[in-house]
Protein backbone atom coordinates (compact mmCIF):
# COMPACT_ATOMS: atom_id res chain seq x y z
CA UNK A 1 0.00 0.00 0.00
CA UNK A 2 1.37 3.68 -0.52
CA UNK A 3 0.11 5.64 2.23
CA UNK A 4 -1.90 9.06 1.16
CA UNK A 5 0.24 12.03 2.29
CA UNK A 6 -1.07 15.22 2.99
CA UNK A 7 -4.25 14.87 4.72
CA UNK A 8 -2.89 13.58 8.03
CA UNK A 9 -5.82 14.38 11.03
CA UNK A 10 -7.93 15.37 7.34
CA UNK A 11 -11.35 13.89 6.92
CA UNK A 12 -11.86 13.50 3.09
CA UNK A 13 -14.42 11.93 1.20
CA UNK A 14 -14.23 8.70 -0.83
CA UNK A 15 -17.29 8.42 -3.46
CA UNK A 16 -17.61 5.01 -4.87
CA UNK A 17 -16.61 1.92 -3.42
CA UNK A 18 -15.67 -0.45 -5.80
CA UNK A 19 -11.63 -1.96 -6.03
CA UNK A 20 -10.26 1.82 -6.47
CA UNK A 21 -13.10 3.48 -3.97
CA UNK A 22 -11.68 0.98 -1.42
CA UNK A 23 -7.87 1.12 -1.81
CA UNK A 24 -8.00 4.82 -1.29
CA UNK A 25 -10.50 4.48 1.88
CA UNK A 26 -7.20 2.49 3.22
CA UNK A 27 -4.89 3.99 1.87
CA UNK A 28 -6.14 7.64 3.46
CA UNK A 29 -6.41 6.02 6.62
CA UNK A 30 -2.62 4.58 6.25
CA UNK A 31 -1.62 8.09 5.93
CA UNK A 32 -3.65 9.51 9.18
CA UNK A 33 -6.84 10.72 7.31
CA UNK A 34 -10.02 9.97 7.92
CA UNK A 35 -12.10 8.45 5.00
CA UNK A 36 -15.40 9.20 4.68
CA UNK A 37 -16.98 6.79 2.09
CA UNK A 38 -20.37 6.83 0.23
CA UNK A 39 -21.84 4.47 -2.51
CA UNK A 40 -25.18 4.46 -4.42
CA UNK A 41 -25.39 1.17 -3.76
CA UNK A 42 -26.29 -0.81 -0.60
CA UNK A 43 -23.99 -3.83 -1.05
CA UNK A 44 -21.19 -1.72 -1.86
CA UNK A 45 -21.65 0.45 1.65
CA UNK A 46 -22.46 -3.07 3.18
CA UNK A 47 -19.34 -4.44 1.99
CA UNK A 48 -17.08 -1.73 3.03
CA UNK A 49 -18.51 -1.61 6.46
CA UNK A 50 -17.19 -5.21 6.49
CA UNK A 51 -13.94 -4.31 5.68
CA UNK A 52 -13.40 -1.73 8.97
CA UNK A 53 -14.37 1.98 6.85
CA UNK A 54 -16.54 4.31 8.49
CA UNK A 55 -19.84 4.67 5.93
CA UNK A 56 -20.92 8.45 5.60
CA UNK A 57 -24.02 9.80 3.57
CA UNK A 58 -22.32 12.25 1.21
CA UNK A 59 -25.84 13.76 0.45
CA UNK A 60 -25.86 15.11 4.00
CA UNK A 61 -22.76 16.42 4.92
CA UNK A 62 -20.94 19.79 5.69
CA UNK A 63 -18.41 20.30 2.81
CA UNK A 64 -17.10 23.09 5.50
CA UNK A 65 -15.52 20.00 7.48
CA UNK A 66 -14.09 17.66 4.33
CA UNK A 67 -10.59 18.88 3.09
CA UNK A 68 -11.50 16.76 -0.40
CA UNK A 69 -13.46 14.99 -2.65
CA UNK A 70 -11.60 11.44 -3.93
CA UNK A 71 -14.06 10.58 -7.22
CA UNK A 72 -13.69 6.93 -8.60
CA UNK A 73 -13.39 6.82 -12.08
CA UNK A 74 -16.83 5.35 -13.23
CA UNK A 75 -18.94 8.06 -11.73
CA UNK A 76 -19.07 11.07 -14.38
CA UNK A 77 -17.93 14.59 -12.98
CA UNK A 78 -18.94 17.22 -15.58
CA UNK A 79 -20.48 15.34 -18.80
CA UNK A 80 -22.75 14.49 -19.70
CA UNK A 81 -24.07 15.40 -16.43
CA UNK A 82 -22.03 15.64 -13.01
CA UNK A 83 -23.09 13.67 -10.50
CA UNK A 84 -25.00 15.76 -7.61
CA UNK A 85 -22.96 14.92 -4.89
CA UNK A 86 -19.66 15.84 -7.34
CA UNK A 87 -21.57 19.37 -8.33
CA UNK A 88 -22.25 19.91 -4.71
CA UNK A 89 -18.56 19.58 -3.34
CA UNK A 90 -17.15 22.01 -6.20
CA UNK A 91 -20.33 24.22 -5.92
CA UNK A 92 -18.73 24.49 -2.40
CA UNK A 93 -15.25 24.95 -3.13
CA UNK A 94 -14.19 21.35 -2.34
CA UNK A 95 -11.03 19.67 -4.12
CA UNK A 96 -11.63 17.48 -6.75
CA UNK A 97 -9.61 14.41 -7.04
CA UNK A 98 -8.88 10.78 -7.74
CA UNK A 99 -6.74 7.84 -6.94
CA UNK A 100 -4.13 8.94 -9.35
CA UNK A 101 -3.35 12.36 -8.23
CA UNK A 102 -3.67 10.74 -4.81
CA UNK A 103 -0.73 8.58 -5.89
CA UNK A 104 1.33 10.99 -8.08
CA UNK A 105 1.19 12.80 -4.83
CA UNK A 106 2.48 10.67 -2.54
CA UNK A 107 5.08 9.13 -5.09
CA UNK A 108 6.61 12.11 -5.65
CA UNK A 109 7.36 11.97 -1.51
CA UNK A 110 9.63 8.87 -1.86
CA UNK A 111 12.09 10.65 -3.54
CA UNK A 112 13.61 12.04 -0.46
CA UNK A 113 14.03 8.19 0.49
CA UNK A 114 17.74 6.53 0.08
CA UNK A 115 17.29 5.07 -3.23
CA UNK A 116 20.84 4.48 -4.92
CA UNK A 117 18.24 4.74 -8.57
CA UNK A 118 15.13 6.47 -7.52
CA UNK A 119 11.87 3.94 -8.59
CA UNK A 120 9.96 5.48 -11.83
CA UNK A 121 6.67 5.26 -13.06
CA UNK A 122 5.75 4.51 -16.93
CA UNK A 123 1.79 5.99 -17.28
CA UNK A 124 0.07 4.99 -20.70
CA UNK A 125 -2.62 6.21 -22.09
CA UNK A 126 -4.70 5.95 -25.43
CA UNK A 127 -7.68 4.73 -27.07
CA UNK A 128 -6.62 1.34 -28.30
CA UNK A 129 -3.88 -1.18 -26.70
CA UNK A 130 -2.94 0.62 -23.68
CA UNK A 131 -3.41 -2.92 -21.63
CA UNK A 132 -1.46 -4.93 -23.89
CA UNK A 133 1.16 -2.18 -24.06
CA UNK A 134 1.04 -1.88 -20.20
CA UNK A 135 1.62 -5.74 -20.00
CA UNK A 136 4.04 -6.22 -22.42
CA UNK A 137 6.53 -3.52 -20.68
CA UNK A 138 6.17 -5.30 -17.24
CA UNK A 139 6.85 -8.78 -18.94
CA UNK A 140 9.67 -6.90 -20.59
CA UNK A 141 11.42 -5.32 -17.17
CA UNK A 142 10.59 -8.87 -15.56
CA UNK A 143 12.51 -10.55 -18.03
CA UNK A 144 15.44 -8.32 -17.75
CA UNK A 145 15.72 -8.86 -13.77
CA UNK A 146 14.21 -5.59 -12.99
CA UNK A 147 11.66 -4.81 -9.96
CA UNK A 148 8.86 -3.85 -11.52
CA UNK A 149 5.13 -3.28 -10.71
CA UNK A 150 1.73 -3.12 -12.50
CA UNK A 151 -1.13 -1.18 -11.91
CA UNK A 152 -3.95 1.17 -12.92
CA UNK A 153 -6.56 -0.52 -15.11
CA UNK A 154 -4.70 -3.64 -14.85
CA UNK A 155 -3.35 -5.41 -12.10
CA UNK A 156 -3.29 -3.80 -8.85
CA UNK A 157 -4.91 -0.31 -7.98
CA UNK A 158 -2.51 2.28 -7.76
CA UNK A 159 -2.87 2.71 -4.10
CA UNK A 160 -2.34 -1.10 -3.48
CA UNK A 161 1.37 -1.74 -4.84
CA UNK A 162 3.50 -2.31 -2.13
CA UNK A 163 6.29 0.52 -1.73
CA UNK A 164 8.91 0.16 -4.11
CA UNK A 165 12.18 -1.10 -4.16
CA UNK A 166 15.85 0.48 -5.19
CA UNK A 167 15.24 1.03 -8.91
CA UNK A 168 12.12 -0.29 -9.28
CA UNK A 169 9.43 0.90 -12.64
CA UNK A 170 5.97 1.01 -11.29
CA UNK A 171 4.00 0.71 -14.88
CA UNK A 172 0.71 2.32 -14.84
CA UNK A 173 -2.59 1.79 -17.76
CA UNK A 174 -4.64 4.74 -17.38
CA UNK A 175 -7.93 5.48 -18.87
CA UNK A 176 -9.23 9.72 -20.12
CA UNK A 177 -11.36 8.68 -17.17
CA UNK A 178 -8.37 8.93 -14.71
CA UNK A 179 -5.79 11.54 -16.29
CA UNK A 180 -8.88 14.03 -16.94
CA UNK A 181 -9.49 14.22 -12.94
CA UNK A 182 -6.03 13.61 -11.62
CA UNK A 183 -4.97 16.78 -9.52
CA UNK A 184 -1.38 15.59 -10.14
CA UNK A 185 -0.12 13.73 -12.99
CA UNK A 186 4.13 13.36 -13.04
CA UNK A 187 5.03 10.39 -14.41
CA UNK A 188 9.10 9.90 -15.53
CA UNK A 189 7.87 8.21 -18.74
CA UNK A 190 4.27 8.80 -20.76
CA UNK A 191 3.11 6.85 -23.49
CA UNK A 192 0.23 7.47 -26.03
CA UNK A 193 -0.77 5.35 -28.22
CA UNK A 194 -3.51 6.32 -30.28
CA UNK A 195 -6.70 8.40 -30.67
CA UNK A 196 -9.93 6.71 -31.77
CA UNK A 197 -13.37 7.79 -30.97
CA UNK A 198 -14.76 7.06 -27.58
CA UNK A 199 -16.16 8.09 -24.18
CA UNK A 200 -17.45 11.32 -26.19
CA UNK A 201 -20.45 11.65 -23.98
CA UNK A 202 -18.31 11.64 -20.86
CA UNK A 203 -15.49 14.37 -22.49
CA UNK A 204 -17.70 16.67 -24.19
CA UNK A 205 -16.84 15.86 -27.48
CA UNK A 206 -13.75 14.43 -29.15
CA UNK A 207 -11.33 18.15 -28.64
CA UNK A 208 -12.49 16.98 -24.31
CA UNK A 209 -11.61 13.13 -24.63
CA UNK A 210 -8.04 14.26 -26.56
CA UNK A 211 -7.63 17.38 -23.65
CA UNK A 212 -8.30 14.44 -20.73
CA UNK A 213 -5.42 11.84 -22.47
CA UNK A 214 -2.78 15.08 -23.13
CA UNK A 215 -3.47 16.40 -19.56
CA UNK A 216 -0.51 13.19 -18.69
CA UNK A 217 1.62 14.71 -20.62
CA UNK A 218 1.26 18.46 -19.48
CA UNK A 219 2.42 18.61 -15.80
CA UNK A 220 5.85 18.80 -15.17
CA UNK A 221 6.51 17.29 -18.63
CA UNK A 222 7.63 13.68 -18.28
CA UNK A 223 11.07 13.40 -19.12
CA UNK A 224 10.82 11.10 -22.01
CA UNK A 225 7.31 10.85 -24.16
CA UNK A 226 6.35 8.03 -26.27
CA UNK A 227 3.75 8.92 -28.92
CA UNK A 228 2.03 7.24 -31.52
CA UNK A 229 1.78 9.33 -34.57
CA UNK A 230 -0.38 7.84 -37.04
CA UNK A 231 -3.23 10.55 -36.54
CA UNK A 232 -2.48 13.81 -36.45
CA UNK A 233 -3.35 14.15 -32.98
CA UNK A 234 -0.48 12.21 -32.43
CA UNK A 235 1.66 14.83 -34.44
CA UNK A 236 0.37 17.10 -32.54
CA UNK A 237 0.84 16.70 -29.28
CA UNK A 238 4.72 14.98 -30.09
CA UNK A 239 5.32 19.03 -32.15
CA UNK A 240 4.17 20.69 -28.40
CA UNK A 241 6.13 18.46 -26.64
CA UNK A 242 9.56 18.31 -28.78
CA UNK A 243 11.87 21.96 -28.55
CA UNK A 244 12.66 20.88 -32.20
CA UNK A 245 13.40 18.13 -34.34
CA UNK A 246 16.30 16.64 -32.72
CA UNK A 247 15.07 16.68 -29.37
CA UNK A 248 15.22 13.04 -28.06
CA UNK A 249 12.79 13.33 -25.34
CA UNK A 250 10.52 12.61 -27.60
CA UNK A 251 10.31 8.99 -28.85
CA UNK A 252 7.38 9.02 -32.01
CA UNK A 253 6.21 5.34 -33.17
CA UNK A 254 4.09 4.30 -35.98
CA UNK A 255 2.72 0.73 -36.81
CA UNK A 256 2.81 0.51 -40.91
CA UNK A 257 4.51 3.31 -42.25
CA UNK A 258 8.59 4.67 -41.90
CA UNK A 259 9.14 7.15 -39.35
CA UNK A 260 12.22 9.95 -40.85
CA UNK A 261 13.79 12.55 -39.47
CA UNK A 262 16.74 13.75 -37.09
CA UNK A 263 15.06 12.60 -33.48
CA UNK A 264 14.41 9.13 -31.55
CA UNK A 265 11.59 7.16 -34.12
CA UNK A 266 10.13 3.26 -33.29
CA UNK A 267 8.25 2.28 -36.22
CA UNK A 268 6.96 -1.41 -37.52
CA UNK A 269 6.50 -1.71 -41.24
CA UNK A 270 6.25 -5.23 -42.85
CA UNK A 271 6.68 -7.29 -39.85
CA UNK A 272 9.61 -5.43 -38.54
CA UNK A 273 10.58 -3.31 -35.97
CA UNK A 274 12.98 -0.82 -36.35
CA UNK A 275 14.54 2.14 -34.42
CA UNK A 276 16.20 5.64 -35.54
CA UNK A 277 18.13 8.00 -33.87
CA UNK A 278 19.10 11.04 -35.37
CA UNK A 279 18.54 9.34 -38.73
CA UNK A 280 20.70 6.48 -37.87
CA UNK A 281 19.06 2.85 -37.62
CA UNK A 282 20.36 1.22 -34.40
CA UNK A 283 18.37 -1.85 -34.00
CA UNK A 284 15.64 -3.98 -36.08
CA UNK A 285 13.86 -7.05 -34.34
CA UNK A 286 11.63 -8.91 -36.53
CA UNK A 287 7.80 -8.88 -35.19
CA UNK A 288 6.50 -11.60 -37.75
CA UNK A 289 7.54 -14.53 -35.33
CA UNK A 290 6.41 -13.28 -32.28
CA UNK A 291 3.28 -15.24 -31.69
CA UNK A 292 1.93 -13.61 -28.78
CA UNK A 293 1.22 -9.95 -30.81
CA UNK A 294 -0.29 -10.78 -34.06
CA UNK A 295 -1.17 -8.16 -36.56
CA UNK A 296 -0.28 -3.73 -36.69
CA UNK A 297 -1.85 -3.01 -34.34
CA UNK A 298 -0.24 -5.35 -31.76
CA UNK A 299 2.88 -4.43 -33.71
CA UNK A 300 2.48 -0.72 -32.54
CA UNK A 301 2.04 -1.96 -29.16
CA UNK A 302 5.36 -3.92 -29.59
CA UNK A 303 6.75 -0.54 -30.58
CA UNK A 304 5.45 1.68 -27.55
CA UNK A 305 6.59 -1.36 -24.78
CA UNK A 306 10.10 -1.16 -26.86
CA UNK A 307 10.17 2.03 -26.66
CA UNK A 308 9.52 2.82 -23.50
CA UNK A 309 12.05 0.23 -22.19
CA UNK A 310 14.74 1.54 -24.15
CA UNK A 311 14.20 4.82 -22.65
CA UNK A 312 14.81 2.68 -19.01
CA UNK A 313 17.76 1.72 -20.65
CA UNK A 314 17.37 -1.77 -21.62
CA UNK A 315 19.43 -3.20 -24.69
CA UNK A 316 17.28 -3.98 -27.72
CA UNK A 317 18.57 -8.14 -27.55
CA UNK A 318 17.34 -8.09 -24.36
CA UNK A 319 13.58 -6.61 -25.38
CA UNK A 320 13.35 -8.81 -28.17
CA UNK A 321 14.07 -12.05 -26.60
CA UNK A 322 11.31 -10.84 -24.19
CA UNK A 323 9.01 -10.09 -27.01
CA UNK A 324 9.03 -14.02 -27.74
CA UNK A 325 8.35 -15.15 -24.72
CA UNK A 326 4.78 -12.51 -24.34
CA UNK A 327 1.70 -14.59 -24.13
CA UNK A 328 -0.62 -11.69 -24.93
CA UNK A 329 -3.57 -10.80 -22.76
CA UNK A 330 -6.80 -13.06 -22.58
CA UNK A 331 -9.86 -11.85 -24.59
CA UNK A 332 -7.38 -9.89 -26.86
CA UNK A 333 -6.01 -11.72 -29.68
CA UNK A 334 -5.06 -14.74 -27.30
CA UNK A 335 -4.40 -17.84 -28.98
CA UNK A 336 -6.18 -20.37 -26.80
CA UNK A 337 -5.61 -23.31 -28.75
CA UNK A 338 -4.51 -24.61 -31.87
CA UNK A 339 -5.16 -27.97 -32.81
CA UNK A 340 -4.84 -30.01 -36.65
CA UNK A 341 -3.87 -27.10 -38.20
CA UNK A 342 -6.82 -24.85 -37.51
CA UNK A 343 -5.81 -21.90 -34.65
CA UNK A 344 -8.40 -20.26 -32.19
CA UNK A 345 -7.81 -16.88 -31.00
CA UNK A 346 -10.15 -15.25 -28.62
CA UNK A 347 -10.65 -11.47 -29.28
CA UNK A 348 -13.46 -10.77 -27.04
CA UNK A 349 -12.18 -7.45 -26.07
CA UNK A 350 -13.28 -6.14 -29.61
CA UNK A 351 -16.45 -4.72 -28.51
CA UNK A 352 -16.68 -2.77 -31.68
CA UNK A 353 -16.26 -2.32 -35.30
CA UNK A 354 -12.81 -0.52 -35.00
CA UNK A 355 -11.08 -3.22 -33.08
CA UNK A 356 -12.55 -5.58 -35.22
CA UNK A 357 -11.49 -4.38 -38.17
CA UNK A 358 -8.03 -4.83 -36.43
CA UNK A 359 -8.49 -8.55 -35.57
CA UNK A 360 -9.75 -9.14 -39.63
CA UNK A 361 -6.67 -7.77 -40.91
CA UNK A 362 -4.27 -9.48 -38.46
CA UNK A 363 -5.10 -13.14 -40.16
CA UNK A 364 -5.94 -14.99 -43.43
CA UNK A 365 -8.73 -18.02 -44.14
CA UNK A 366 -10.86 -16.83 -41.16
CA UNK A 367 -14.00 -18.24 -39.78
CA UNK A 368 -15.47 -15.06 -37.94
CA UNK A 369 -17.52 -15.17 -34.59
CA UNK A 370 -19.17 -12.02 -34.40
CA UNK A 371 -22.57 -10.87 -32.86
CA UNK A 372 -23.85 -9.94 -29.33
CA UNK A 373 -25.35 -6.28 -28.54
CA UNK A 374 -24.65 -4.08 -31.83
CA UNK A 375 -23.64 -0.91 -31.34
CA UNK A 376 -24.19 2.34 -34.00
CA UNK A 377 -23.86 1.50 -37.03
CA UNK A 378 -23.52 -2.24 -36.22
CA UNK A 379 -20.14 -3.82 -38.52
CA UNK A 380 -20.70 -1.38 -41.77
CA UNK A 381 -18.02 -0.41 -41.40
CA UNK A 382 -15.70 -3.48 -41.50
CA UNK A 383 -16.99 -4.51 -45.21
CA UNK A 384 -13.86 -2.95 -46.41
CA UNK A 385 -11.82 -5.95 -44.15
CA UNK A 386 -14.26 -8.84 -45.01
CA UNK A 387 -11.83 -9.90 -47.67
CA UNK A 388 -10.49 -12.49 -45.56
CA UNK A 389 -13.16 -14.16 -44.30
CA UNK A 390 -14.31 -17.77 -45.22
CA UNK A 391 -17.11 -17.16 -43.69
CA UNK A 392 -19.06 -15.03 -40.76
CA UNK A 393 -20.53 -17.63 -37.91
CA UNK A 394 -23.24 -14.62 -36.03
CA UNK A 395 -24.38 -14.71 -32.20
CA UNK A 396 -26.14 -12.59 -30.01
CA UNK A 397 -28.94 -9.70 -30.45
CA UNK A 398 -27.76 -8.59 -33.27
CA UNK A 399 -27.05 -11.20 -35.59
CA UNK A 400 -29.48 -10.58 -37.71
CA UNK A 401 -28.84 -7.06 -38.08
CA UNK A 402 -25.71 -7.87 -39.05
CA UNK A 403 -26.35 -10.57 -41.27
CA UNK A 404 -28.14 -7.88 -43.66
CA UNK A 405 -24.79 -5.53 -43.45
CA UNK A 406 -22.45 -8.15 -44.39
CA UNK A 407 -22.93 -8.41 -48.22
CA UNK A 408 -21.96 -11.20 -50.21
CA UNK A 409 -19.72 -13.08 -47.44
CA UNK A 410 -21.05 -16.61 -46.81
CA UNK A 411 -22.69 -16.43 -43.08
CA UNK A 412 -24.74 -18.42 -40.93
CA UNK A 413 -27.10 -17.49 -37.81
CA UNK A 414 -25.73 -19.68 -34.87
CA UNK A 415 -27.20 -17.00 -31.87
CA UNK A 416 -25.16 -19.08 -29.25
CA UNK A 417 -21.30 -19.19 -28.57
CA UNK A 418 -21.74 -23.37 -28.53
CA UNK A 419 -23.35 -23.32 -32.00
CA UNK A 420 -20.98 -21.00 -33.35
CA UNK A 421 -18.04 -22.78 -32.31
CA UNK A 422 -19.30 -26.38 -32.79
CA UNK A 423 -20.09 -25.13 -37.04
CA UNK A 424 -16.75 -23.12 -37.72
CA UNK A 425 -15.01 -25.72 -35.84
CA UNK A 426 -16.37 -28.45 -38.51
CA UNK A 427 -15.78 -26.07 -41.50
CA UNK A 428 -12.28 -24.88 -40.79
CA UNK A 429 -9.18 -26.35 -42.18
CA UNK A 430 -5.60 -26.45 -41.62
CA UNK A 431 -4.19 -22.84 -42.22
CA UNK A 432 -7.30 -21.65 -41.11
CA UNK A 433 -8.66 -19.48 -38.39
CA UNK A 434 -11.04 -19.08 -35.88
CA UNK A 435 -11.67 -16.15 -34.66
CA UNK A 436 -13.77 -14.40 -31.82
CA UNK A 437 -13.98 -11.01 -32.89
CA UNK A 438 -17.83 -9.47 -31.83
CA UNK A 439 -18.10 -6.16 -33.19
CA UNK A 440 -20.09 -5.63 -30.00
CA UNK A 441 -21.40 -5.33 -26.18
CA UNK A 442 -21.45 -8.66 -24.82
CA UNK A 443 -24.35 -7.94 -22.59
CA UNK A 444 -27.19 -9.22 -24.23
CA UNK A 445 -25.96 -12.79 -23.19
CA UNK A 446 -23.13 -12.10 -21.07
CA UNK A 447 -22.11 -10.36 -17.94
CA UNK A 448 -19.14 -8.47 -19.73
CA UNK A 449 -16.44 -8.95 -22.53
CA UNK A 450 -14.10 -11.47 -20.09
CA UNK A 451 -17.09 -13.84 -19.67
CA UNK A 452 -17.81 -14.02 -23.27
CA UNK A 453 -14.13 -15.01 -24.13
CA UNK A 454 -14.19 -17.68 -21.39
CA UNK A 455 -17.27 -19.24 -23.04
CA UNK A 456 -15.29 -19.04 -26.50
CA UNK A 457 -12.42 -21.00 -24.69
CA UNK A 458 -15.12 -23.25 -23.24
CA UNK A 459 -16.83 -23.92 -26.03
CA UNK A 460 -13.66 -24.83 -28.04
CA UNK A 461 -11.95 -26.93 -25.43
CA UNK A 462 -15.19 -29.21 -25.02
CA UNK A 463 -15.75 -29.31 -28.91
CA UNK A 464 -11.82 -30.75 -28.94
CA UNK A 465 -12.14 -32.95 -26.27
CA UNK A 466 -15.41 -34.20 -27.99
CA UNK A 467 -12.95 -35.24 -31.03
CA UNK A 468 -10.66 -36.54 -29.11
CA UNK A 469 -8.15 -33.53 -30.25
CA UNK A 470 -5.36 -32.45 -28.60
CA UNK A 471 -4.67 -29.10 -27.53
CA UNK A 472 -1.23 -28.03 -28.98
CA UNK A 473 -1.06 -24.48 -27.33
Amino acid sequence: MIPIQGYNGARVAVLGLGRSGLATCAALQAGGATALAWDESPEARRNAEGQGIAVHDLTRIDWAEVAALIVSPGIPHLYPTPNRIIASAITQGVPVDNDIGLFFRSFATLETMEFDQPPKVVAITGSNGKSTTTALLHHILEQAGRPTQMAGNIGKGVLSIDPPQNGEVVVLELSSYQTELARALTPDIAVFTNLSADHLDRHGGMGGYFAAKRRLFAEGGPDNAVIGVDEFEGQFLAGQIGQNPEDMRVIRISSGRKLSGPGWNVFARKGFLAEYRRGKQVASIDLRTVKGLPGAHNHQNACAAYAAARSLGLAPRLIEDALHSFTGLPHRSQLVAEARGVRYINDSKATNAESAAQALQAFDRIHWIAGGLGKDGGISALVPHLGKVTKAYLIGHSAREFALQLGDTAHEICDTMDRAVASAMSQAQSGDVVLLAPAAASFDQFKDFESRGQAFIDAVSAQLAGQGASDDH
